[in-house]
């Protein structure tokens, strides 16, 4: 061991003496590599004597490997780079002087000592530093830190990865008699002249700079006049990058970017370099955001940890985490403008590496929670299935076929299956899971239904029952509306097992709800169920299959990380002879022609759906509203039809009722706002007028138009725009006059919106992406997603010791999102 600590004392003196007075002793030493590395070659072959155990071992290695790779290329990095490599290089060795410890305690007989080491020993005090508030980063302070706070950056860890939004290329110095006009250009030269200068309406600071080639006025408009008389003064060398005009004879710039020169040009922040262009606030602007990220880039970097194991990184191609943040703010030289604005450099790549591997990663053991988890194994080979396919009036597409063959399956499986069904409006989906509750049922368990709105689940109560009813099988309605004697009978029933299928809304949750033999949960329009609900319900049953269905289709890539842990399934085929709704744009000068549709319509006897998105007129927003347009299309547009008016703000008795008079047939136009989107099934409904349809998004769009063409009768849907201000709203409502198809319209929505609008990310209980975009990123986020499945195929708990660091991490990244008891 005294070898050891010896070459351990020759690597780490000259880090040491390179570390003091802030590294300036940097510039002094030569050919630092090639040292290095042989120190360190000789610190391996240490590794082969005897009484070292099989895991300090293998530490010591990983440790040693670590250290190597801190020199490669030192010689040729710039100064800022190398002081993060004797940081790192300097915390390392402390690493393995800690092992070094643990080696001299090891019993004498040899045996295995419980060792948790890992090479990031410190890492607890590394996670205290990053959620460090971010006001201590030097240089910040209360009143810079507000104004980071309206960028959701409250800690170190934000700041760190709050990366530039484009990078600008300031390398090369250009002559200001070859300037070109309309182009961003960087000069170099001496002030000649500084002044005030009057114009008619305004004024003025203009600077003239000189570079011998010709002359350049540079301009401010704005500002503190009395701050640049003082900075910007005559003989004075300085930088200058802004956008050149052409002004009379002359060239210039307004507002320009500028740095006075001194005697050390060569670390300049803002010039001479690619320079990073960050997302701003008013108040804070380029300049003094780039020092805020220099400086916390120095003091903070080191301690973002990234244990992605070794093979991982090889296999990935990926670079040092560290180094990967330092770069992707502050880019070397010598590396592609190009890349690094289309966020592919292989620092981007690494981040977002990084990004991906911890979500999956969580998914993963997510997703392995329910394999190991003991689960109903159901028999699938029963008669009630069978009998339920004969008093069908139609024949199951070959897609629905297809989806219950899957669901069968997971049934079949000892755990417990976690699966989500995607499928359009009017695909079937509801009678998929009418046989998967019967197989239950037909085990002897319970199902149970769970929607959103009573208006569905009285929907389904009513579909439900009419199948069930041949079937011998007893449901259930139970919904927040339900009399309080009829609910206590209900409850009874559940608790006793006398009733086979539940039909509910949030009611099913609620304490009092205990099952006789829940064995089955389906969870119609999922996104509409916080995660908290869907869990409190699955609680209810012992260890019960869950289906989770939505009519909102999702991108495939986007289900794959949103719901990553479930088994998707997809019916991707209509029912035949289901005719596609015929959609039209009008604008608002084209009311006359709309009303004349929609009277013809329900002339023909049949009804309509008109759509606003307010439900009361605001002094905020100039747009229709549902309350005061229902009245005037009642008393002005329509008075020989009767029109009804639903919105999210009335009781829900009182929104049963109009809508059960919409379902009879006694009211001809339903004005409503979007509380009719999910789950409203009117067959003589053909019309859907949407006003405003500017304002929704593509997938609502879609989901209010599935509202019509629910019989044979031909449907059509009319959007009334009425200021369309952008190209996404343009696009939008061209989209939806061009299909039908929902996952078509899903991936434009998820290209025009993102991620984080479409799904709602921020309310799913998932972690946010900092800087991945599952769009741009998708071959990044499919290896990752390989990558972390693989690992915990590996070791499906996390418990090697190399994974030790990776689990906390892991599960900090999750903030307590993340059920690991189910897999511990």
């Amino acid at each position: 061991m005294d070898k050891l600590s010896e070459i351990l004392k020759k690597i780490e003196a000259p880090l040491l003496f390179l570390s003091k007075d802030s590294y300036k002793k940097l510039t002094m030493v030569k050919k630092f590599e090639s040292s290095m590395s042989g120190l360190v070659q000789l610190l391996k072959s240490t590794y082969n004597a005897d009484g070292y155990t099989t895991s300090i071992r293998d530490t010591l290695q990983k440790t040693t490997a670590e250290l190597e790779k801190s020199f490669v290329g030192f010689d040729a990095l710039q100064p800022e780079i190398q002081k993060e490599k004797v940081a790192h290089a300097l915390k390392l060795v402390k690493i393995i002087q800690q092992l070094e410890d643990k080696i001299e305690q090891q019993p004498s007989d040899g045996t295995n000592i419980n060792s948790s080491v890992d090479i990031h020993v410190d890492h607890k005090k590394s996670f205290e530093m990053l959620s460090l508030p971010v006001q201590y980063v030097k240089g910040v302070g209360p009143k810079i830190s507000q104004l980071l706070g309206r960028k959701n950056i409250a800690t170190v860890e934000d700041l760190l990865y709050f990366l530039p939004r484009k990078y600008e290329d300031r390398r090369y110095i250009k002559k200001i008699s070859v300037l070109d006009v309309g182009r961003r250009e960087t000069v170099i030269g001496h002030i000649v002249e500084s002044r005030i200068q009057h114009y008619r309406r305004t004024r003025a600071y203009e600077v003239t700079v000189d570079d011998g080639s010709g002359l350049l006025t540079a301009k401010w408009f704005h500002g503190n006049f009395a701050y640049l008389k003082n900075i910007l003064k005559k003989e004075q060398r300085v930088i200058v990058t802004g956008e050149v005009k052409g002004y009379g004879f002359g060239k210039e710039m307004i507002h320009p970017d500028y740095e006075v020169l001194t005697a050390k040009d060569n670390e300049l922040l803002h010039f001479k370099r690619i320079v990073p262009v960050y997302s701003e606030t008013a108040g804070l602007h380029q300049k003094y955001m780039r020092k805020i990220m220099m400086q916390t880039i120095n003091d903070y970097s080191h301690n973002v940890l990234s244990p992605i194991p070794d093979d991982i990184s090889r296999r990935q191609q990926l670079i040092d985490m560290v180094a990967a943040l330092r770069n992707v703010h502050f880019p070397n030289a010598d590396q592609s403008i190009d890349s690094y604005n289309r966020f592919v450099s292989a620092s981007h790549r690494r981040i977002i590496f990084d990004e991906f591997f911890f979500f999956e990663l969580g998914m993963a053991l997510k997703k392995q929670g329910y394999v190991v988890e003991r689960g109903i194994a159901f028999k699938t080979d029963g008669s009630l299935v069978r009998k339920l396919f004969d008093i069908l009036s139609f024949e199951l597409t070959n897609a629905q076929k297809r989806v219950v063959a899957e669901i069968d399956a997971d049934m079949e499986n000892p755990h417990p299956m976690n699966r989500l069904l995607q499928g359009d409006v009017g695909s079937g989906k509801t009678i998929v899971s009418m046989v998967a509750m019967v197989r239950a049922c037909e085990n002897e368990y319970q199902s149970a239904i769970m929607a959103p709105t009573e208006i569905l689940a009285e929907q389904h109560y009513t579909n439900i029952k009419r199948w069930a009813k041949s079937l011998g099988l007893n449901v259930a309605l139970l919904t927040g509306s339900t009399k309080a004697k009829e609910r206590k009978e209900i409850l009874q029933h559940i608790e006793q097992g006398t009733v086979s299928i539940i039909v509910g809304t949030h009611a099913l949750i609620q304490e009092g709800v205990t099952f006789h033999k829940l064995g089955f949960i389906v969870i119609d329009e999922q996104h509409r169920f916080g995660v908290i609900q869907r869990a409190t319900l699955r609680e209810k049953g012992i260890s019960p299959d869950v289906l989770v269905m939505t009519a909102t289709p999702i991108p495939r890539t986007l289900a794959m990380t949103v719901y990553g842990d479930l088994d998707l399934s997809v019916i991707d085929e209509l029912p035949p002879g289901k005719k596609p709704i015929r959609t039209k744009v009008f604008y608002e000068d084209h009311r006359d022609r709309v009303y004349e549709i929609v009277r013809k319509e329900l002339g023909k006897g049949n009804q309509a759906f008109i759509v606003y998105p307010l439900v009361e007129e605001s002094e905020v927003l100039d747009l229709k509203d549902a309350t005061s347009m229902a009245q005037h299309l009642q008393e002005d547009i329509f008075p020989e039809f009767k029109v009804g008016l639903v919105h999210g703000k009335m009781k829900s008795l009182e929104k049963s009722t109009v809508m059960k008079e919409f379902q009879r047939g006694e009211l001809n136009i339903l004005v409503s706002t979007t509380v009719i989107e999910v789950g409203i099934d009117i067959p003589t409904a053909s019309l859907m007028v949407i006003e405003h349809a500017e304002r929704f998004g593509l997938s609502q769009l879609h989901q209010l138009r599935g509202r019509v063409g629910r019989s044979d009768l031909p449907s059509y849907c009319l959007l009334i725009a009425h200021k369309v201000g952008t190209d996404d709203a343009r696009k939008r409502l061209r989209i939806m006059e061009q299909t039908n198809d929902g996952f078509k319209i899903a991936e434009e929505d998820l290209v025009i919106r993102g991620p984080g609008e479409f799904m709602g990310i921020r309310q799913s209980g998932l972690p946010d992406f900092r800087v991945a975009h599952i769009l741009r990123d998708a071959t990044l986020l499919n290896d990752a997603r390989k990558e972390a499945f693989l690992l915990v195929q590996r070791d499906p708990f996390l418990e090697k010791p190399e994974h030790i660091v990776l689990k906390e991490i892991l599960l900090r990244r999750w903030a307590g999102r993340l059920e690991l008891a189910k897999t511990a």
